[in-house]
């Protein structure tokens, strides 16, 4: 079902119509043109070979274009058609865990990225690749990617999918009592994640991230994401669940460009995810939201979510610990609720201050010699005072 999905040119329009997605690839790859000119360049999955022709138009000596869908036929199709770039660019049909290619990649390029950046699980083969084909010290374009997270207050969605058990309320429906599944459906409905653009405002602590390093992260440390939530809240409200979103880094030797998500930014077609959970918390204004965000991996290539948030002890004899509220759930990333289906964006006022909860995206890394220094950690650890949880 997933490259059959991926094997349709609709959705591959769909995501090079995302052109906040598609212009940061582009810039990505000819603002560091120094980093492909000559080169070999592997793309991982490669879809309608956008990303190849991009490579090729920025100097690469060849580019081998890896992709196991039936898409795989349009790309050779596409790259035939501009054939000053496809001279260059072998396109191979197969999955990049099976085929073999005849030389090594200086550099590796995919868009490995599903809602919440791991679902669809392509992480996993973009890793794959680079362990069988990137040389040493070799180059991944995006390099790193950053999932952001924060506590959410929003009285409106959590009644909206509330409401919608309240068909299995009824005691009489044609002559049936439909309660006895009215519980059920209430937390069915509360599984879903929601994915839809939402207005950074609604926010009620700052953001904390989970940092995935591409050029070191070992396949088997994304089967299982475990990732502690501590938040203070900045206002009072009743808490709703935890809002999620994600962003990327090429970390070229010219450039450093990142591609968001987040919310406030211009939408892409990842938008962003909230988890809602069925029991709200109420906090105050500095009180402490403690907990924990588990994500393990299933066989249809996406995760099980299980959150965990609590409200700790605030206020006289607070130091003496303790939690007041707890609210869990666990939700299938696989089967989001899709709440909007065009991008909007939410413009801000001109007097309008930047949004304080939102994490900076704008994280420097000290740029890799020719010998491929490390990325991390220190640079990670001075972006804006960001909590940051690291493989």
């Amino acid at each position: 079902m997933y490259f059959h999905y991926y094997g349709q040119l609709l959705h591959q329009q769909n995501m090079m119509q995302d052109y906040v997605r598609t212009g940061s690839y582009y810039a990505a790859v000819m603002e560091n043109r120094v980093d492909f000119v000559g080169r070999v360049v592997v793309d991982v999955g490669a879809g309608s070979g956008i990303l190849s022709l991009f490579a090729a138009q920025a100097g690469a000596r060849h580019v081998y274009a890896v992709e196991a869908s039936e898409v795989a036929e349009y790309a050779r199709k596409l790259i035939a058609g501009n054939p000053s770039l496809g001279q260059r660019i072998t396109v191979i049909k197969g999955k990049i865990e099976e085929v073999e290619l005849p030389e090594k990649a200086d550099i590796l390029i995919s868009e490995p990225m599903g809602t919440l950046l791991v679902n669809e699980r392509m992480l996993e083969s973009y890793i794959i690749a680079r362990d069988r084909f990137l040389v040493p010290n070799g180059k991944m374009f995006p390099t790193i990617g950053r999932i952001h997270m924060a506590p959410f207050s929003d009285e409106y969605l959590y009644m909206e999918i509330a409401n919608k058990a309240l068909f299995w309320q009824q005691q009489n429906y044609y002559g049936v009592n439909m309660t006895p599944l009215q519980s059920t459906a209430f937390q069915g409905y509360f599984s879903q994640p929601v994915v839809d653009a939402f207005d950074p405002r609604l926010l009620v602590a700052p953001a904390i991230s989970h940092v995935i390093d591409f050029t070191s992260t070992k396949e088997e440390e994304l089967y299982e994401i475990d990732i502690p939530l501590k938040f203070v809240s900045s206002v009072g409200t009743r808490v709703h669940g935890l809002a999620c979103w994600f962003d990327v880094l090429f970390n070229g030797s010219t450039v450093q460009r990142w591609l968001t998500t987040a919310p406030g930014a211009p939408t892409t077609h990842w938008y962003q995810l909230r988890c809602v959970l069925a029991q709200p918390i109420y906090v105050m204004p500095g009180q402490e939201i403690v907990g924990r965000l588990h994500m393990v991996s299933h066989k249809a290539q996406s995760y099980t979510l299980h959150l965990t948030l609590s409200a700790k002890m605030w206020g006289p004899g607070a130091e003496l610990g303790g939690i007041l509220q707890t609210s869990s759930g666990k939700l299938d990333l696989k089967e989001p609720y899709y709440r909007i289906s065009q991008p909007q964006a939410y413009p801000s006022t001109q007097d309008q201050q930047p949004n304080h909860l939102l994490l900076t995206q704008d994280m420097q890394l000290q740029p890799q010699d020719e010998e491929g220094s490390d990325l991390m950690p220190q640079a990670l650890l001075q972006d804006s005072g960001a909590e940051l949880h690291s493989f």
